[in-house]
């Protein structure tokens, strides 16, 4: 499995032939360029220009099935669960998806544009025990830096991978979680053993 930045919350994820993308942002997104990759599946965590690019990911031969709410899904071999919370962004109220993803035996667990930490235990319990955690960081109309470090603690994520920052943003979670010195990098390839020895490691993508 192989992850990549493409800013804001934005990720591709890919393993073999197939293609995730995490909230590719939109042309008429006004704060993050926009995507440009070919997707089978496309998760929108938010109906909003920052989060819902379905037309960016629509590329080449690909042609996403996007999935945009709380539910099941089963395509190929990727199995996603969506659980709807309440948010504000943008100033106006909107519901935010946390996505559970489940592909090559690992646990893949997507916040969204979360604005308030407290997310009902149900869903915690439901989210099992994660391997790859993407939590947003920026404050503003996300949580802030200290709510996402104490959520990344309580869910004992293996890998975290921090989002919708700025720099001053990114440099006061990774002080805050004592990696200071995480050098960004390209992009984050994965196997299922790479994750035994692994626990709370904060991993920064480049944009």
């Amino acid at each position: 499995m192989v992850i990549t930045h493409h800013g804001g919350q934005s990720f591709k994820v890919s393993f073999g032939d197939t293609t995730l993308a995490f909230d590719p942002t939109s042309k008429k997104s006004k704060i993050f360029d926009a995507v440009k990759f070919g997707a089978d599946v496309a998760l929108i965590s938010m109906n909003h220009p920052d989060f819902n690019g379905v037309a960016e990911v629509t590329y080449g031969d690909k042609k996403p099935f996007a999935v945009a709410g709380p539910g099941e899904y089963e395509v190929g071999d990727v199995t996603v669960r969506g659980y709807g919370v309440e948010t504000v962004y943008d100033k106006e109220k909107h519901y935010n998806t946390i996505y559970q993803v489940m592909l090559e035996h690992m646990n893949l667990v997507f916040l969204g544009a979360l604005s308030d930490p407290a997310i009902d235990p149900k869903i915690l319990a439901e989210l099992g025990d994660i391997d790859v955690l993407f939590v947003p960081v920026g404050g503003g109309d996300v949580i802030d830096v200290p709510a996402a470090s104490k959520l990344a603690t309580k869910l004992e994520a293996k890998v975290v991978i921090p989002m919708h920052y700025d720099k001053k943003a990114l440099e006061a979670f990774l002080k805050e979680e004592g990696s200071n010195n995480a050098k960004p990098q390209d992009k984050l390839t994965l196997k299922r053993k790479d994750l035994a020895t692994l626990s709370g490691e904060i991993v920064v993508l480049k944009d």
